[in-house]
């Protein structure tokens, strides 16, 4: 039986650790038989991030409808006023014309109960005041409150 040879290899010296001139020379050669100490995301902390992204995600997809809908309010409010008549209409007129397009653009939550007409220096000024509840989690509601006014005919002085 052949005996454990007590002696040094050529590589160690004579403390048994590598000379730092032999792990350089192993680096160049490609020899890639030292450790590496292994870096990245656990799965655990994938798991979490996907949550945090799902929950933003889910949050997101809740609130976006609420303020596409006040966009195409505020884009039918333009709209109006950019007409060439809009200025001598009735407000009566206007507010039907207002609902036209928001029925075009499939806005549900604005009411004729939320849209009011002034006077304020010789022009027409329309306010849409609404708000909008959607449910979020369980017994959690989100709630968006919106606010929008156009002026009709000419420089409304301000309020």
């Amino acid at each position: 039986m052949p005996r454990a040879s007590a002696t040094a290899s050529p590589e160690s010296g004579a403390t048994g650790q590598v000379h730092p001139d032999i792990v350089h020379d192993k680096i160049a050669r490609g020899d890639t038989d030292m450790r590496r100490k292994q870096s990245g995301m656990t799965f655990a902390s994938f798991v979490i991030v996907m949550a945090v992204v799902g929950f933003f995600l889910f949050i997101f997809m809740k609130l976006f409808p609420m303020y596409q809908e006040f966009f195409s309010v505020k884009s039918a409010l333009k709209g109006l006023a950019a007409e060439p008549d809009s200025a001598v209409q009735a407000p009566e007129q206007i507010k039907e014309k207002f609902f036209k397009r928001l029925y075009v653009s499939y806005s549900e939550n604005v009411k004729p109960q939320n849209v009011r007409f002034e006077n304020r220096g010789g022009a027409q000024v329309m306010h849409v005041d609404y708000e909008v509840r959607k449910p979020l989690i369980y017994n959690l509601d989100v709630v968006g409150k919106f606010s929008a006014e156009q002026v009709f005919g000419g420089q409304a002085a301000p309020q």
